[in-house]
């Protein structure tokens, strides 16, 4: 395995994100008050809560969280269900896993940094990229283009960071068909599900399409509770979550005892809070579309069709990175730049920004955005 190269999004964060006074590209919805979680919990969760042993946890996970993560899945088990301390714990060791330095991955760009860095740490890689051309298309012909007889993963991910595109289910479902035909790994990042402008374009969850399929998923993202640090994946091959569990082994070992019983009074909660964040975002976009309508020149805008970040473009001469320097640096407005979401496997546009939509008032940071391009000459 190679050296993995810094993660420019975290480095970019660790500069900015408790420093700048608006924090306008967060990925996550906006979180809750230990309280108004407590609030949700069944009798049993709460009791459990409040007489919780700080003792080690089953490696696998606490079995009452990993019963209601399955009831979030058609076909899936509690037996199904690995819980990792956080989505990248199990995105990191999924492909350790999975892929050795004789085999092959494909990863559908743009993405989350490690999505493609860990596989390129192990073995060759090939990018397929989402056409920003066209709304973000996928091809599916470029997809099995790039398939070879050594492909063991094909990873993917929808609603998509930072673009917050979904494509269409039919094109989904064909992705889960092709990697069974060619006993290739479906990984699906799903960590934005649940926060689809048009809940009917909710995809299926790829461990529900095939046995051979990996459903990626946290509580950080749709359900806005990142400090818990809780993820897991679904899996119905057996062999596969044994190997999982051995790799974790090495890692975290088990997760935080407080941390899985929270996540499991989130996730039986889920209906309620996904309700609430799916809101959020709803009365959030009208401020972003006004927002981008008054400053056309400078944007082009479109809403996404999920999750909680979009990726405009900007026009302006002096580029997106001194964009972004200089929105930070002079008002305190926090956006990513371009540069964090560059691929090594795929050209990608030089003049986009992801913006987050999924926090609670978002008015100040635009009103400190307007006041900065009204101040800036010419």
């Amino acid at each position: 395995m190679t050296r993995l190269p810094d993660f420019r999004l975290e480095t970019y964060f660790s500069r900015w994100e408790f420093t700048a006074r608006h924090h306008l590209t967060a990925s996550d919805a906006q979180t809750m008050a230990m309280s108004e979680l407590l609030n949700l919990a069944d009798p049993g969760d709460r009791r459990a809560w409040e007489t919780l042993a700080l003792g080690y946890t089953e490696t696998f996970g606490d079995p009452g969280l990993r019963e209601a993560v399955a009831g979030m899945y058609e076909l899936a088990g509690p037996e199904d269900v690995i819980c990792f301390g956080g989505a990248q714990e199990g995105l990191n060791l999924a492909m350790q896993v999975l892929l050795g330095p004789d085999d092959h991955a494909v990863v559908v760009t743009p993405n989350y940094q490690s999505a493609e860095t860990v596989p390129l740490s192990i073995c060759e890689v090939t990018g397929v990229a989402l056409d920003p051309g066209r709304d973000w298309a996928l091809d599916l012909d470029a997809v099995v283009a790039a398939l070879r007889p050594t492909t063991r993963v094909l990873s993917v991910n929808f609603p998509n960071n930072p673009t917050g595109k979904v494509i269409d289910a039919a094109d989904f479902r064909r992705l889960a068909e092709l990697c069974d035909e060619r006993g290739i790994h479906l990984f699906s990042d799903e960590v934005y599900r649940g926060l689809e402008r048009d809940p009917a374009r909710a995809l299926p969850r790829a461990a529900d399409l095939s046995e051979r399929a990996l459903s990626l998923d946290v509580t950080s993202k749709s359900l806005g509770l990142p400090g818990r640090r809780i993820g897991w994946i679904v899996c119905r091959d057996r062999e596969l979550r044994v190997r999982l569990e051995r790799a974790k082994h090495y890692t975290t070992i088990c997760n935080s005892a407080p941390g899985e019983v929270l996540a499991r009074i989130a996730v039986k909660a889920r209906d309620t809070i996904l309700a609430r964040n799916r809101a959020i975002v709803a009365a959030n976009l009208p401020l972003f579309d006004a927002f981008f309508a008054r400053h056309a020149d400078l944007f082009e805008w479109r809403a996404p069709d999920g999750g909680c970040g979009a990726d405009p473009r900007y026009h302006g001469a002096d580029g997106v990175e001194a964009f972004c320097t200089g929105l930070v640096e002079e008002a305190g407005v926090l956006l990513l730049p371009a540069s964090v979401f560059r691929s090594e496997l795929t050209p990608a546009p030089a003049d986009r920004f992801r913006i987050g939509v999924g926090r609670r008032d978002p008015a100040p940071a635009l009103e400190a955005f307007d006041a900065w391009l009204a101040g800036r000459p010419g």
